[in-house]
């Protein structure tokens, strides 16, 4: 049986009686109020309790101004789908079970949605599957560190690497990334490996490729132990970043003897592909 939602917006403008009005709306069960100029704005879950929140607030002031609208009666547990969409990236597809049927399984990563980063719709994932196809040859290895959804390390299996060590420490994910890798038919190329990149790494080098989608300061955290890991000639692409973070990273990334060989900009987001100097 599907959910429907019967929610009613509410909007209140208090008048004089702002605070004490406010007060009302919470003690009679609004769960969070959003200020929109003069006025306060809840949702909930059904007509009575709106009609509740109403009378709190003109109990306080008579003269309050006091709107409900019903929203749409929507199928929630199928209208979050819409906002996925199949992301084409080079030679690769991303997308959501329920649109890849008719692509070419040999080039699409097929994610199902759930806890872990990386589906594919955020700027940072797709940054890296683009740098990805200029770096990787086929029979390199690969560490794929903070993996989430595994979605890197499985474009990397499709783009050709012979092993790839998607390293997650955060246990809710690991569940996640391993359907996923066996969903893409490549269980024989990633291993999904709870812990921490730093502590983990050593212990799966050599590779020719390293992958990290993190956000920046872990990322400088981490590039100390990229040489130990990194074969001969090696290359490390980096995601996770502001494009306002460009030049910091930059000297960051020199500073630790690095130099960048790549990038890629979309919106606010910036990766780039370094290589030891």
């Amino acid at each position: 049986m599907s959910e429907r939602a019967g929610w009613v917006t509410v909007k209140v403008n208090p008048g004089a009686e702002r605070e004490s009005v406010l007060a009302a709306l919470f003690d009679a069960g609004a769960e969070g109020v959003q200020e929109l100029g003069d006025a306060f704005v809840t949702h909930v879950a059904s007509d009575d309790i709106a009609q509740v929140l109403r009378d709190a607030a003109l109990a306080v002031n008579p003269d309050a101004v006091v709107e409900l609208t019903a929203l749409p009666d929507v199928d929630w547990s199928e209208q979050w789908k819409r906002g996925i969409h199949v992301q084409s990236l080079g030679s690769l597809q991303v997308a959501p079970p329920w649109l890849a049927e008719s692509l070419d399984p040999t080039t699409t990563i097929v994610i199902e949605p759930g806890m872990a980063f990386g589906t594919g719709e955020h700027a940072t994932t797709r940054g890296v599957v683009r740098l990805l196809q200029s770096v990787l040859r086929p029979g390199d290895r690969v560490a794929d560190l903070g993996a989430g959804s595994a979605v890197l390390s499985i474009a990397a299996a499709k783009l050709g690497a012979s092993s790839v060590a998607a390293i997650e420490l955060d246990a809710d994910s690991i569940g996640n990334a391993e359907e996923n890798v066996q969903r893409n038919g490549v269980s024989d190329v990633v291993r999904v490996i709870e812990g921490d990149a730093a502590m983990l790494l050593p212990l799966v080098a050599p590779v020719e490729v390293i992958l990290a989608n993190i956000i920046s300061s872990v990322l400088i955290d981490l590039l100390p132990s990229f040489p130990l890991a990194l074969a001969e000639g090696g290359h490390a692409i980096l995601s996770g970043m502001l494009f306002t973070e460009r030049d910091d990273m930059i000297r960051a990334f020199e500073d630790a003897g690095w130099r960048l060989v790549a990038e890629d900009h979309e919106d606010a987001w910036w990766s780039a592909t370094i290589v030891r100097r």
